[in-house]
Order: structure tokens, then C-alpha cells, then sequence
């Protein structure tokens, strides 16, 4: 156990150990997530969720509440070692306690949000983001930090697990650049937001991103298979399943090409195959 001091009071936290497993009804869609800024979530669907944005929101409060704090603070106190003012010590409590709300409302937002992603698909894949690089930018920092992407993470991972779903974070290099559809590196500066590619295929930026993080979760998660299942897996890959990538053990079958785009996802009947002769035959 041990105690915690917020802005609003004190905290015990106690450390246990609880299987959480709750039980979910298989849905056979597996999705791809682009985290950004002008999306907070883009995913493989072209489902979209605009960033809450709460430390935006409440930058107009949160000045006027370190004014007061500055305000009330008094110099000559601090170079007599004096104590600051009760007026100051509950202007201080007021300015910390809006930015524990702050944190709070992002904590709220991405459990809300992370456990509708979860418990919607079997297979969640994600970008696998350094912020603490990302922040390094001057000019975005504020806005990479109010998104809060390292937080929705944790909470997919850990819904993940309560869940039974396999979540995957894919490297996210030339997600944005690389075409969905054809392969091809369609290089494009940030301010565009629709790709263009001469393949023929349009879409929007972040869209193009989450398919091209879903075919790449989709693969890591296939060679993951395979390295578990050994020989058992060779065995399936040369029988009479011989041209269907091993990743159909999880019910999702990419096309011909090797991806596993929106427009091919085949689900099957069932969610693994058994190991047994009749599958061998």
C-alpha cells in the first residue's frame, strides 16, 4: 500500500493480483488504427474521432487561475523565509485542482474509447508511437501531448487482455506514403490529406495509413503464428489449405496479393482450426 497525494486530497492504493477475463462475443472484423492530430483515431474503416482537445478547452481558465497564483505571490516572504499567504496556498489548490481535471478527462475519454475499439473487433492493430520523440517538435508538443496517444494505448493493451484480443503495434514508418492498394511509396508533405496514387486508388491520408497498419499487423501476427506453431503450421500451409496464409487460424484470410484490405477480409466460420487428421486429409 501507499498513499498518494492529489490536488484534491489523499489517495491509498493498494497493489493486488485479479484474472479479469470477460467473456465476448467473437465479431470476425479486425480494424487498424491511425493516431494524429487532426484525427485522434482514423481507423482501417474510414471511421474518424476528432481529439476532445481538453487542455485547449481549459487553457482560458487555467491563465486566469496562474495569474491569481502569481498574483498573490509575495517576494519579500520568500527571501524571509516566510510562508506564503493562505490567499495564495488556495489559489494554488484552485490551479492544481483544474489540471488534475484535465488529466482526468483524458483518463476518462481514452477508457471509454479503448474499450469500444476492443470489444467491436478481434484483432486490433496499432501504430507504435514514441511521444516522448514526438514532443521534442516545439510546435506541436502542446497538441501531441494533449492527445494523450501514449494513455489510449496502455488502454487498449490492457483491454486487450481482459478481452482476449490480439492488439499488435506496428512500426509506423511510411504508413502515410505507401499505397494501400498497389504498394507503391506516393510521397506527400504533411498538409495533404488525400492520397493520390496512379494506381488508381483515393483516399483519405489517414484512412490509407490504418489499411496499411492492418495489412502490417496482420503479417507480424501471422509470422508470430507460425514461429508458435512450428511444424504444425508447415503442415497446414502444404496440405489442402496450401495457398491461404496461416493468419486464416484466427478466421481472417488476406487475398491474393498477400494484404488484407477493408474491401477482402473473408471471416470464416470459425475462429481457430483443430489440429486434427481431418484437416490433414
Amino acid at each position: 500500500m501507499r498513499l498518494i497525494r492529489r490536488a484534491d486530497g489523499y489517495y491509498a492504493q493498494f497493489s493486488i493480483h485479479i484474472d479479469r477475463n470477460e467473456i465476448r462475443e467473437k465479431t470476425g472484423r479486425a480494424v487498424g488504427l491511425d493516431l494524429g492530430l487532426k484525427y485522434l483515431l482514423a481507423d482501417s474503416n474510414s471511421n474518424f474521432v476528432l481529439p476532445p482537445k481538453f487542455l485547449r478547452k481549459a487553457e482560458k481558465r487555467l491563465k486566469r487561475l496562474q495569474r491569481s497564483v502569481s498574483k498573490k505571490y509575495d517576494q519579500q516572504r520568500r527571501k524571509n523565509k516566510q510562508r506564503q499567504s493562505n490567499n495564495y496556498h488556495k489559489s494554488r489548490i484552485r490551479l492544481a485542482k483544474q489540471h488534475l481535471k484535465v488529466s482526468r478527462q483524458r483518463k476518462d475519454f481514452a477508457v471509454k474509447l479503448a474499450r469500444c475499439v476492443v470489444i467491436s473487433n478481434d484483432l486490433v492493430a496499432f501504430e507504435d508511437l514514441k511521444s516522448q520523440n514526438l514532443v521534442k517538435n516545439r510546435h506541436l508538443s502542446k497538441s501531441i501531448s494533449d492527445a494523450s496517444w501514449g494513455i489510449l494505448r496502455q488502454w487498449i493493451e490492457y483491454f486487450g487482455k481482459v478481452f482476449d484480443v490480439e492488439t499488435i503495434a506496428v512500426p509506423p514508418h511510411y504508413t502515410s506514403t505507401d499505397c494501400s492498394d498497389c504498394g507503391a511509396r506516393v510521397k506527400k508533405s504533411l498538409s495533404t490529406r488525400t492520397h493520390i496514387c496512379d494506381c488508381g486508388c483515393e483516399l483519405d491520408r489517414d484512412t490509407n495509413a490504418s489499411i496499411n497498419i492492418l495489412n502490417r499487423g496482420i503479417d507480424t501476427l501471422g509470422r508470430r503464428e507460425f514461429k508458435a506453431y512450428g511444424d504444425e503450421a508447415s503442415m497446414l500451409s502444404s496440405g489442402p489449405l496450401g495457398g491461404v496464409s496461416f493468419i486464416c487460424e484466427l478466421g481472417i484470410c488476406p487475398d491474393s496479393s498477400g494484404r488484407a484490405s477493408k474491401t477482402t477480409i473473408v471471416v470464416a466460420q470459425f475462429a481457430k482450426f483443430e489440429l486434427d487428421h481431418r484437416h490433414l486429409q
